[in-house]
């Protein structure tokens, strides 16, 4: 937009996002080296900017005794500018066994806001990145105490065999963490050989 002297207006979401990559010192969550924006801090920054021009709506997509799906939708003005999906697992979490409907309608507006551009460049908010580490914590603690109860040598190839592809992303995508459960496998490796498990 210009006025009449041919000066350029900046469009409200550009100063949002403006205002956002400013206000990011202090806010961000670091995982694993990487800055992460919660869902809070997005909502404080649109809402600062855009109050009452801006509506953030959710929508329950589906919901049963497993998983729940909601979709979020930003509009400014009146028009739809984004949209987010998000999808929960109950078993996922602790937390989600009593509030995955919350965590999922948060999940999908922290990516609504994200596909606004009120992002750092990374459209995961810190809430779904520490759900995800808590996830994989939670397999990495499942295949060691699985293999803590091997009893024979077919058995511990047996959980070779079904934890393979785990391991191997584990391996590509999390080398630190991937490091650190490879001493505890040496660890109870070891103590299956002394034991003249496998």
């Amino acid at each position: 937009m210009s006025n009449n002297n041919n000066t350029v207006i900046p469009d409200d979401l550009i100063t949002t996002i403006n205002d956002f990559k400013k206000s990011k010192n202090g806010q961000m969550i670091n995982i694993h080296g990487k800055e992460y924006a919660t869902v809070a801090h997005r909502i404080a920054i649109f809402r600062r900017n855009l109050g009452a021009k801006a509506k953030i709506e959710t929508e329950v997509i589906s919901i049963d005794k497993d998983t729940v799906v909601c979709k979020a939708t930003i509009s400014l003005s009146g028009n739809v500018i984004a949209t987010g999906l998000a999808e929960e697992k109950r078993t996922a979490s602790r937390i989600n066994q009593t509030s995955a409907l919350e965590n999922c309608e948060s999940s999908a507006v922290g990516r609504a806001l994200a596909f606004c551009g009120i992002t750092n460049d990374q459209i995961a908010s810190a809430e779904e990145v520490s759900a995800a580490i808590e996830q994989q914590d939670i397999k990495i603690q499942t295949c060691l105490k699985d293999l803590n109860s091997v009893s024979h040598a077919g058995n511990y190839k047996e959980w070779l065999s079904k934890n393979k592809v785990f391991l191997s992303d584990l391996k590509s995508k999390n080398p630190l963490v991937y490091k650190d459960f490879m001493e505890k496998f040496t660890s109870a490796k070891n103590n299956l050989q002394q034991r003249g498990v496998i």
